[in-house]
């Protein structure tokens, strides 16, 4: 692996858990970024959920479980904000994966009471399992260490009377020459109006447009485009994106959609598949977030090419804008689909791990892309693994340890329902600091 650069980040509170040694950092500081990723209710990082949050013993005595599971998420992330030298009001998004709908109520109740009025950009989805025992909730955060104009600013244009008030996230936010857009979907201006009525095949109809392609243009046109332009950006700014998807079959025709809006580059982006139903209304399949530059900032954002193979065709392998790297999702594959390496042996089938040569295989590619960019694997900030199967997670995280030994990494992993390439078993997404030369 040649040669290993000296990491620059600083991880926050870092531990390593009595099962498997697994070396996690709740936070990372990069610079003046704050990067808490794979928040759980747990009370001391390193064991199971919080006895006080399972309650087994008296789980209906006090407030409901799924509230003593989100208030203790909100304390941990406390925490770990006020040891990098920040708090919760310098935090400009968040999201948040949950295994079951019964969760967002009281999540939502806890997240006022810890943010209260300053509830930044927001993204939500339905997964189909979270990596311990009892946990129905887990969250990311991204805040920053104000210094000078460098702070939060919050863009609540027209469109903000969409947002529910058991949610009340701002549409947007601005933090210097970045701007944060919370999750938008193709749900109606008007709450409980469900699919927007010109993101919906016509009532009756067998075909007059494609669902997922009504959904995706509606979502860019109706929703993202507004959000931006009220923050001081635009398309043609965008950096970073996650789309979530609930069904297969809607990736490769939002692809087409997708890459009309950019034909000459995209954004950094990685397509999620979540539960179904996936979304806040079931009838929904798509659900856009973005991370974009203001139009009149000194940020220059410029495409990097690692020479690797993008998980799908046209996209992007990776934006740098200023200090940070952000890495599209990432796949084992080539042009063959998945990598040889990966592919079971029928004749020697339990010979080797195919999760470890496809994770292998995407760190040694997340790396050439890190050093494209100025900086290196060692300065990773956020780790989000996506696993076809949980079980896998441990070997997977054995190869990070090959690549980055000793170090404390600030990862999630989550479970979803497939990956659309056929033999995948794992998707990574990654984003990096990289420090002024």
């Amino acid at each position: 692996m040649g040669k290993r650069a000296l990491s620059v980040v600083e991880a926050i509170l870092p531990v390593t858990t009595r099962k498997g040694a697994i070396r996690y950092a709740p936070a990372v500081k990069a610079g003046h970024w704050i990067f808490a990723t794979g928040h759980k209710g747990v009370a001391d990082y390193v064991s199971d959920m919080s006895p006080e949050v399972m309650a087994s013993a008296l789980p209906h005595w006090g407030k409901p479980k799924l509230r003593r599971e989100a208030d203790q998420i909100f304390e941990n992330l406390g925490t770990v904000m006020q040891a990098a030298g920040s708090d919760l009001v310098n935090v400009v998004r968040l999201d948040q994966h949950y295994s079951t709908a019964s969760a967002v109520e009281p999540y939502h109740d806890a997240r006022r009471a810890a943010l209260k009025s300053h509830v930044p950009p927001s993204t939500s989805t339905l997964t189909q399992g979270l990596l311990l025992a009892g946990q129905e909730i887990e969250v990311h955060a991204i805040a920053i260490a104000p210094q000078g104009n460098f702070r939060p600013v919050h863009v609540r244009p027209e469109q903000q009377r969409e947002v529910h008030p058991s949610s009340g996230y701002s549409l947007a936010l601005a933090a210097g020459d970045f701007i944060f857009v919370a999750g938008r979907m193709a749900d109606s201006f008007e709450f409980g109006g469900g699919v927007a009525p010109e993101a919906r095949v016509p009532d009756g109809y067998l075909w007059k447009g494609m669902p997922i392609k009504l959904e995706a243009e509606f979502v860019i046109e109706k929703k993202i485009i507004p959000a931006l332009a009220a923050a001081g950006s635009s398309l043609d700014n965008l950096i970073k994106c996650q789309v979530y998807l609930r069904n297969l079959d809607d990736f490769a025709p939002f692809n087409e959609v997708w890459a009309a809006y950019f034909p000459a580059s995209m954004p950094a982006t990685t397509l999620i598949p979540t539960a179904t139903p996936g979304f806040s209304h079931r009838d929904l399949r798509l659900e856009i977030n973005a991370i974009a530059l203001r139009n009149d900032g000194a940020t220059e954002p410029a495409v990097i090419d690692g020479a690797v193979t993008a998980a799908y065709d046209g996209h992007t392998q990776a934006v740098r804008a200023g200090d940070l790297l952000f890495i599209s999702g990432l796949l084992a594959i080539d042009r063959n689909g998945l990598i040889g390496a990966a592919r079971p042996d029928p004749q020697q089938p339990f010979f080797g791990s195919s999760v470890q040569e496809q994770m292998d295989y995407l760190l040694r590619n997340a790396e050439r892309l890190c050093r494209a960019a100025g900086t290196s694997l060692s300065n990773v900030v956020r780790i989000q693994q996506y696993h076809t199967d949980l079980s896998e997670f441990y070997p997977a995280y054995q190869i990070w340890e090959r690549h980055l030994p000793q170090q404390h990494l600030p990862f999630s992993a989550i479970e979803v329902p497939f990956l659309p390439v056929p033999g995948c078993t794992v998707m990574l997404e990654l984003w990096a600091y990289v420090p002024s030369t």
